[in-house]
C-alpha cells in the first residue's frame, strides 16, 4: 500500500510539472489496475480492500485529469465512470470529491455549464466538503469558474467570496490527501477566480487575480504558471493593452508551448489579437514570434 501511495505522489508531481501527457494517463491507468489486482487477494481484510479501491480510484482520477488537461475528452469521460464506481466502493469521500470536482471541470471545458454545476455540486455536498474548509474552498472556487461561462458576474463574485472565506478558515497544518495539498492554495484560488472573470469578460478583475496568482505560484507548478500567464495576456488584451499583452504572452517559456491547453490558449490569444488589431505592430510581433517558437519546439 505504501508503495502505491508513493507512486500516486509521483503521478501528482509529474502532472504538475508537465500535465496532459498521454504517458501520465497511461501510467495512472496501469497503476489503478495494479491496485485492483491486489484487491483480489482473498486474504485481504475489508479495510484493506476499501483502501485499495480508494487507491485505484485515485489513480483513475489522475488518468481522468491528464485526459482533460490533454483535451482527450472522450477518454476523460470513460475514466470518470470507472473512477466514480471505484470511489463509491471505497467509501472515501475525499477521493469522491476529487472525481466529481474533476467532472465539473471536464464539463466546463466542454462548454456545458449546467452539467458542470451539477457535477461540482455533488462534490460540494460530500461530507468532507462540509467538514473541511479547504475542500469547501476548492468547491466554491470551481463553482465560480463554471459561473463565468454563464456570464453571471454576481454569482462569480459570490462564489469567490465563499471560497476565500473558507480558505481563510482552513488549518493548513491538518493532514490531507496529497492530491489537494500539492496544488490548492491561495494561488490556485486566484487562478480559478481569474478563469471565472475571464470567461465573464471582467478583464480588470481577471488581471488582478492573475497577478496575485503568479506572485504566489509554487515553482513546481510550471504548467499552471504558463496557463495563468496566457490568461493574464488575454485579460490585458481585453482591456486594449496590446503591447503589454503581447509581452506577457511572449514570456511563456517555449517548452510549455507543446502542452495542449497552452497551445490552444496561445492560438486563441493570437486569433483575438488579430481580430482586434490585425496588421498592427503588436500583431506582427506576435505572429512572427509564435511562428518561430512553434517551429523550434515542433
Amino acid at each position: 500500500m505504501r508503495r502505491l501511495q508513493a507512486r500516486f505522489a509521483e503521478v501528482i508531481a509529474s502532472d504538475h510539472r508537465h500535465g496532459g501527457r498521454l504517458s501520465i494517463e497511461t501510467r495512472a491507468t496501469a497503476l489503478a489496475e495494479e491496485a485492483l489486482g491486489l484487491q483480489k487477494n482473498g486474504t485481504a481484510t475489508q479495510r484493506v480492500r476499501a483502501q485499495l479501491y480508494a487507491c485505484a480510484a485515485s489513480f483513475m482520477s489522475s488518468a481522468m485529469w491528464a485526459a482533460i488537461d490533454g483535451r482527450r475528452f472522450d477518454a476523460a469521460l470513460e475514466h470518470h465512470q470507472k473512477a466514480a464506481t471505484l470511489a463509491a466502493m471505497s467509501g472515501d469521500s475525499g477521493i469522491q470529491f476529487r472525481i466529481w470536482s474533476h467532472a465539473g471541470s471536464l464539463y466546463r471545458h466542454l462548454g456545458q455549464p449546467g452539467d458542470a454545476l451539477a457535477a461540482n455540486e455533488v462534490a460540494r455536498t460530500l461530507p468532507i466538503a462540509r467538514r473541511d474548509p479547504l475542500f469547501a474552498s476548492l468547491g466554491h472556487a470551481r463553482h465560480a469558474a463554471i459561473h463565468g461561462l454563464t456570464g453571471d458576474s454576481n454569482a462569480v463574485r459570490r462564489s469567490i467570496g465563499h471560497a476565500q472565506d473558507a480558505l481563510n478558515r482552513a488549518d493548513l497544518d491538518v493532514s490531507r490527501p496529497v492530491w489537494i495539498t500539492a496544488f490548492y492554495d491561495q494561488s490556485e484560488l486566484d487562478s480559478l477566480a481569474l478563469a471565472a472573470h475571464l470567461a465573464a469578460g471582467n478583464w480588470e478583475d481577471a488581471e488582478a487575480h492573475a497577478h496575485r496568482s503568479i506572485a504566489q505560484r509554487r515553482d513546481t507548478m510550471q504548467r499552471s504558471r504558463a496557463i495563468t500567464t496566457v490568461r493574464l495576456a488575454r485579460a490585458q488584451l481585453g482591456q486594449g493593452d496590446l503591447v503589454p499583452a503581447v509581452a506577457t504572452a511572449m514570456s511563456v517559456p517555449a517548452e510549455d508551448f507543446a502542452h495542449p491547453r497552452v497551445t490552444r490558449m496561445l492560438v486563441a490569444f493570437g486569433t483575438s489579437l488579430h481580430k482586434l488589431a490585425g496588421g498592427s505592430g503588436p500583431d506582427r510581433t506576435w505572429t512572427a514570434y509564435a511562428h518561430n517558437s512553434w517551429r523550434t519546439t515542433a
